[in-house]
């Protein structure tokens, strides 16, 4: 991913932008691509370059040694020719003497082997000497198949398979009347020994060339890789940072009070609602954004510098992008380098929103303060500390106590021993069961009036209490309790009532059953007396009838 170009920045700034080789990211790919390609055609041609001149060499060696072995050839031959009259035989100490005398030490090197033959073309002398083959035939060594015996100097140097199968190089000059031959014979291995040592050499450093080139490369792969993974790691360092700056509402200043310019980070920006920009800021438009009210940005850093402070922590207002007015509060440290200059760089906080909670608090607390003033009850609050939190007038009337003894923070021992206590007439403990850590109690005071303390444990560990005047539901209960004592006598008297009422009831009772016993007797006589009747009626007609 190509990173977006930045300005040049100096000063402490510096720490906040990106490196200075991140203008150069752009061409890092191709280049990445091309350097080893460029490393592999060079080394190509490296190696193309020493195969050819080794390749020349060894050609070149070849023709020096086929010249050499020919003029080795020509001069022994010329000098046995001299020495020995044509057609003469050539005694084998005289060879041997001219061979001394004739050939220089050179002419035995790379492993070349001269070979003087008689006219049978038996070997009767060799260069260096060599018993072994002396009385060999010459053909034992140069193999049947090849035409130099034949034609001498006329086939000129060749290259031939050896009997015993060794390739070398080998030339034959005739000497004058047929009385011999000479032969100089170099296998190739021999001539091509110092070609080979080229070779090695060659490889070698060719080799060491290319491992100190990929050495080369792969430091600059890992340079690369690590540049990358440190520009990755600053970026994300740089991402996070601004970041947490955003979410935590905070922006970076670098002053530079020599010149006057400032940097700022992008969350600054964000938080006056600016465009965000990479370019510095000119001091005459950072003034006009803060409120005329909050002091100067100049009177600021000359007072600093004047009197050698190190610091800063100032609240102050700047004007929005939409119009309003933000709080923000600085914190700063006066940093003088002698290669930058003094700079002045810190952070700058957001605090509109705690502001407006303290705005808030202060209105909240002077409602609640009003709230329990105008409260008919004597009310006071202490912390876990038994310190004195807030109380009201009704609170300091009832102890009678001085404005200066009722300061928040006051200890509870100091506030009590500052007032007086109230004269207690009675103390009833209220009805039902306390809370925990709470308690409830009535006192009756001197003059007759009647208060109920409540007492509670706050969260925090410290208790309020609540004084409330319940003289007037004293007084009413007392005339409740009055009115129910007369209501029990009322209840009593109805109750005697009742008891004579339920006597005369059983009374009557009592004769309705005596007139039902009477009324039921009355009815039997009258039964019998009606059955009397009828049986005197039923015999007096009987006999009248009859």
């Amino acid at each position: 991913m190509r990173l977006p170009k930045r300005a040049a920045i100096s000063g402490h700034a510096r720490l906040l932008a990106h490196p200075a080789y991140e203008k150069l990211l752009s061409a890092e790919p191709l280049l990445r691509r091309l350097i080893p390609i460029l490393i592999v055609i060079f080394l190509m041609i490296v190696g193309a370059a020493r195969f050819v001149e080794l390749y020349q060499h060894k050609a070149q060696r070849e023709f020096d040694a086929r010249e050499t072995m020919g003029l080795i050839a020509s001069v022994l031959s010329s000098a046995l020719d001299k020495a020995h009259p044509a057609g003469e035989p050539v005694g084998t100490d005289a060879i041997r003497a001219t061979l001394s005398a004739t050939l220089p030490p050179s002419a035995t090197h790379s492993g070349r082997r001269i070979y003087v033959t008689d006219q049978d073309g038996m070997i009767v002398a060799t260069a260096p000497r060599d018993t072994e083959t002396e009385g060999m035939p010459l053909v034992r060594i140069l193999g049947e198949a090849q035409p130099l015996t034949i034609f001498g100097i006329r086939a000129g140097v060749l290259e031939i398979t050896l009997a015993d199968g060794t390739s070398a190089l080998a030339t034959v000059h005739h000497l004058e009347g047929g009385v011999g031959d000479v032969a100089v014979v170099a296998p190739l291995v021999s001539v091509y020994d110092s070609w080979r040592a080229d070779v090695s050499l060659n490889v070698a450093i060719f080799m060491g060339t290319s491992a100190i080139l990929l050495v080369i490369l792969y430091g600059y792969f890992a340079q690369a890789s690590r540049a990358a993974e440190a520009d990755q790691i600053y970026s994300e360092t740089q991402a996070r940072s601004e970041m947490a700056l955003a979410r935590g509402r905070c922006g970076l200043w670098d002053w530079d009070l020599a010149s006057g310019r400032m940097f700022w980070s992008r969350s600054m920006f964000e938080i006056i609602g600016l465009e965000p920009r990479d370019t510095l800021i000119g001091f005459g438009e950072v003034a006009s954004l803060i409120h005329p009210d909050d002091g100067d940005l100049m009177a600021l850093a000359e007072s600093l510098y004047e009197a050698g402070e190190a610091t800063v922590d100032q609240m102050f207002r700047m004007r929005h992008a939409e119009g309003r007015w933000i709080w923000l509060r600085a914190r700063a440290e006066l940093v003088d380098r002698d290669s930058g200059g003094p700079h002045l760089i810190g952070i700058a906080v957001d605090v509109t929103e705690q502001m407006r909670l303290v705005e808030r608090s202060k209105t909240a607390d002077i409602r609640l303060r009003d709230a329990i003033e105008t409260i008919s009850e004597a009310f006071v609050l202490w912390d876990a500390d038994n310190r004195l939190v807030m109380c009201n007038s009704k609170y300091q009337q009832l102890h009678g106590m001085p404005d200066s003894a009722l300061a928040p923070g006051t200890p509870y021992a100091d506030v009590i021993a500052a007032g007086r206590k109230p004269l207690v007439r009675a103390q009833v403990v209220a009805d039902g069961r306390p809370e925990e850590g709470a308690r409830s109690f009535e006192l009756q005071l001197e003059d007759g009036r009647w208060l109920q303390i409540n007492e509670r444990r706050t969260k925090d560990g410290g208790f309020v209490s609540v004084g409330t005047d319940i003289t007037q539901l004293k007084r009413h209960e007392a005339k409740l309790i009055d009115g129910e004592r007369r209501l029990m006598a009322t209840i009593a008297d109805l109750r005697q009532s009742r008891q004579k009422l339920e006597m005369q009831a059983q009374q009557m009772v009592e004769l309705a059953e005596k007139y039902a016993e009477e009324k039921n007797r009355a009815e039997d006589a009258n039964r019998a007396k009606s059955e009397f009747l009828a049986n005197i009626s039923h015999e007096l007609r009987t006999p009248l009838n009859a």
